[in-house]
């Protein structure tokens, strides 16, 4: 349901972690019910904007840093979505997408710093759940999804190549 907020709402560039437990779950945050924020109330990936002068992959560090209490070993890039609004008087932005993988005994370490909870959705949830922010629950279709995508590589020559399972 829509609210009647009229707060204006601001565009950036923007980094998301597509976390994963190792039971094959998915880790999401429930974003805080405050107007000025786009999808309050709804779930999504933990992540924000990208900073002056910051690198996407040194904002998805500090992101997951300030609202999980935890140092992120590795991130993988795994997709971005690329916005044009040019038809809304704003310009183009990005929000890119990192695969993070979450070992279950670190779950107790973890310190909301943003948001009103978070929880673990199986992935059928994540597919289905119409409380997830729309561009999260994309990213996270195509996430599950992954497996169905062929594999594209270059060979030794720089030939692109497409591997199938």
């Amino acid at each position: 349901m829509l609210s009647e907020d009229d707060t204006v709402l601001s565009c950036s560039n923007a980094v998301a972690a597509i976390i994963i437990s190792d039971d094959g779950r998915y880790l999401l945050q429930h974003r805080d019910d405050i107007p000025g924020i786009w999808y309050p109330n709804h779930w999504g990936c933990f992540g924000g904007a990208v900073d002056d002068g910051e690198t996407p992959n040194e904002a998805i560090r500090r992101e997951l840093t300030e609202e999980l209490g935890i140092a992120i070993a590795e991130v993988t890039p795994l997709l971005s979505l690329d916005f044009s609004l040019f038809g809304l008087g704003q310009g183009d932005f990005f929000r890119r997408y990192y695969e993070v993988h979450l070992v279950t005994e670190s779950c107790s370490r973890i310190r909301l710093g943003e948001g009103q909870g978070f929880d673990f959705f199986s992935p059928a949830r994540v597919v289905d759940d119409p409380m997830i922010t729309p561009y999260d629950r994309f990213a996270l279709y195509l996430h599950c999804k992954r497996d169905r995508f062929p594999h594209q590589f270059k060979d030794e020559r720089g030939t692109l190549r497409v591997e199938t399972s």
